[in-house]
């Protein structure tokens, strides 16, 4: 049998796709093309399934494509003290891929797979608001040399709750150790960072009670590594880690919370998932008491009308405070799978 991938590609289908050539080349009809169109489409399967924690390894199997680089540049390093940072450096990359997932999955017809990927896009969202100012994602490598004071101690007067202290310790040393307490960081504690660094940047000497939406802990007492800066690129980080923190608590996140599917139930539908988000979309749009908010400020705020879910990309650019839209990341693989399997 000699397959026709077109409609497989042009759909995405990347997981049949890599079967029915996984079956192919099991009857005898193996050529080393084929073989690497069947490598190829595992790849990329594993690339939408949002599978981070390879991604590194991924893109060393395949190091003369294009995109191994940005690849390689999502992931999360399999090793504490690694070179390659990827989304300890930057989330950039891995936000781009995110986006291009929730394309493609909306594409493919898969409601759940729409939350899951909502879901994922808000774990990291105030990282990516810290980015700018850290000059990280909050790369536990260098945390140390950007906060301290009372960050990861057990002085009463942080504002932080146990969690968050837990938290920030173990991000000040996850990276001196072995792999794996490095692994248990990343699994466990690196995506509650976020929430422990978001108390720091919504300070009392920053702004003042009342004059933006009350989404989280507040600090009345911040510490001074927390303050540095000028007031406007303070007021600036408060606002995208106070959009971001909207967002996460949303009716489009909230759908993750209730879609365990179990006994039959659960799935949210395309028309559930379509009110969620608009509902998502008059929260973190809504105008705020001072005018900041940051998908408000010079029109930031127009949806695309062409995105999965219209106005994602904008968020996520508000947030991070630079344009962030969807990648090709994988639409780059499989024009690849296209080509092996023409030869």
């Amino acid at each position: 049998m000699l397959l026709d991938a077109q409609p497989l590609l042009l759909g995405h289908w990347y997981d049949a796709l890599a079967a029915l050539l996984d079956a192919e080349l099991r009857a005898g009809h193996g050529t080393p093309a084929r073989e690497r169109a069947w490598r190829l489409a595992v790849c990329a399967k594993r690339v939408l399934d949002l599978d981070a924690e390879d991604y590194w390894t991924i893109s060393r199997e395949f190091p003369q494509r294009h995109w191994a680089e940005e690849l390689g540049l999502a992931c999360f390093p399999l090793e504490p003290r690694s070179p390659q940072r990827g989304a300890l450096a930057s989330l950039i990359p891995l936000y781009r891929l995110m986006l291009e997932v929730l394309e493609l999955r909306a594409l493919r017809h898969e409601p759940l797979q729409v939350v899951v990927t909502a879901h994922l896009i808000g774990e990291y969202l105030p990282q990516l608001a810290w980015e700018s100012t850290l000059g990280h994602a909050g790369d536990p490598l260098y945390m140390a040399q950007r906060v301290g004071e009372r960050w990861g101690s057990d002085d009463r007067s942080c504002p932080h709750n146990s969690a968050m202290r837990a938290t920030a310790k173990r991000s000040l040393h996850a990276a001196d150790g072995d792999v794996a307490g490095f692994t248990a960081y990343l699994d466990r504690f690196h995506s509650r960072q976020g929430a422990a660094l978001a108390v720091c940047a919504m300070n009392h000497q920053t702004i003042g009670v009342g004059a933006r939406p009350d989404v989280a802990t507040t600090c009345p007492a911040p510490c001074s590594w927390a303050v540095r800066g000028t007031l406007a690129e303070r007021r600036d980080l408060d606002a995208r880690v106070r959009l971001a923190l909207l967002y996460r608590d949303s009716p489009v996140v909230g759908l993750r919370h209730h879609a365990p599917v179990g006994h039959f139930f659960g799935v949210p539908s395309t028309a559930e998932i379509s009110q969620a988000w608009l509902r998502t979309w008059q929260r973190v749009s809504a105008p705020w008491a001072d005018g900041s908010n940051p998908l408000a400020i010079a029109g930031g705020g127009a949806p695309e009308p062409d995105e999965a879910l219209p106005g994602m990309s904008a968020l996520i650019s508000a947030v991070a405070g630079r344009t962030v839209g969807p990648g090709t990341l994988i639409r780059d693989i499989g024009a690849d799978i296209e080509t092996a399997l023409a030869e």
